[in-house]
């Protein structure tokens, strides 16, 4: 943690400090706001009613005292001009229908208001990048709607319903709000989401609170029908395209499959000479099947690497020309049925390694 040009720090100032540089590594500036959330002073839930326009000022939602929240924003201040931070102050807009200017402060103290309004930016971003950040930043947020909880009543037309929006401190039904000719849209596909809001010319979010976690969370998303409906060709007209490139994909597959096997089987049989040709496909193909987990399936599998073949055709010999399963079958231990057919096994691999090609494959033993 860098010292504050040699001066005697607090706790206070460290702990401003480490919170600081924490969302300073995340998102390439901080501000009060962002500082006060890591020291665990403004919760999500506090902060979201402000955004909302539920509450008269951000300082409503906190419990310091204003002169500890004085020495928060010095701190801040201090703290990122030491390190030659850039200042760039940005509007904070509520979430309501006029988009009215977000209060920090219950007196409205111009210094103070312009301290929380500050976000200090890394000096290291590009000027591209930075005018990227700022724009984002003082983008006007999204219009909230909300689902109530209990029962309520619109300030307005003393109506009711599914769906509210906080206006003026109070709560407005979407008639009222002029929102009712749009249509609901459920969280869920983000690709839908993302290309309805870009068509619809008005649209909002739909947030309901959650009691247990303390937090609003996202439902979905108000928009005009006319941009669902495009949305929903162009989603559509993207999974056909999609339906293509997986049909390709299985195809590739199932030929990278094939010619593994083919490769598989082929070794087999030049480490092998004695083993029969439709038995050497036969162990390629089942230790190459894809998702079985089988050796022809590994790395070594993959690169024909020689201990990984063998041991597919030392697998498919002890299943195949052994008593092997009926001892597991009768309880024998694992080790031990490996122990009384290794002979076996043996004796099968020794006729294939030393019969020429196309030998005729040995006989299972008797019982």
């Amino acid at each position: 943690m860098p010292a504050m040009s040699g001066r005697t720090t607090s706790n206070l100032e460290r702990r401003v400090a480490a919170a600081a540089e924490a969302v300073l590594a995340r998102s390439s500036s901080v501000s009060t706001v962002d500082v006060l959330t890591g020291l665990g002073w403004l919760r999500a839930r506090q902060l979201d009613e402000w955004r909302q326009g539920r509450l008269g000022h951000l300082e409503e939602a906190l419990t310091a005292r204003p002169d500890r929240l004085a020495a928060v924003r010095t701190a801040l201040r201090r703290w990122a001009e030491d390190l030659n931070l850039l200042a760039s102050e940005m509007p904070y807009a509520s979430a309501t229908r006029d988009r009215a200017p977000l209060r920090f402060t219950a007196g409205g103290d111009e210094a103070a208001e312009r301290a929380y309004r500050t976000h200090w930016i890394s000096p290291d971003l590009s000027e591209a990048r930075r005018e990227r950040l700022i724009e984002r930043q003082s983008k006007a947020p999204d219009l909230i709607v909300s689902v109530p909880l209990k029962d309520w009543t619109c300030s307005s037309c003393h109506g009711t319903g599914d769906l509210l929006i906080p206006e003026d401190g109070v709560s407005t039904c979407l008639t009222c709000a002029d929102l009712d000719h749009l249509v609901f849209l459920a969280a869920g596909d983000a690709a839908l989401t993302r290309r309805a809001k870009k068509a619809s010319g008005l649209s909002a979010v739909v947030m309901r609170l959650n009691r247990r976690r303390k937090r609003y969370e996202r439902q979905g998303l108000l928009v005009e029908e006319s941009a669902l409906e495009e949305a929903e060709a162009q989603c559509l007209a993207d999974e056909d395209v999609r339906e293509r490139r997986r049909e390709r994909d299985r195809e590739r597959r199932a030929d990278e499959d094939l010619e593994l096997q083919e490769r598989t089987a082929r070794e087999i049989q030049k480490m092998f000479p004695g083993c029969p040709e439709e038995r050497a496909a036969a162990i390629a193909r089942h230790t190459g099947t894809r998702g079985s987990g089988r050796v022809g399936r590994s790395a070594a599998g993959r690169a024909l690497d020689e201990t990984a073949v063998r041991a597919a055709v030392v697998a498919s010999v002890r299943h195949e020309d052994t008593d092997y399963d009926a001892l597991l079958m009768s309880g024998v231990p694992r080790a031990e049925a490996r122990e009384r057919i290794r002979e076996d096994v043996d004796r099968v691999l020794g006729r294939w390694r030393d019969s020429p090609a196309g030998g005729r494959e040995v006989d299972r033993p008797g019982p």
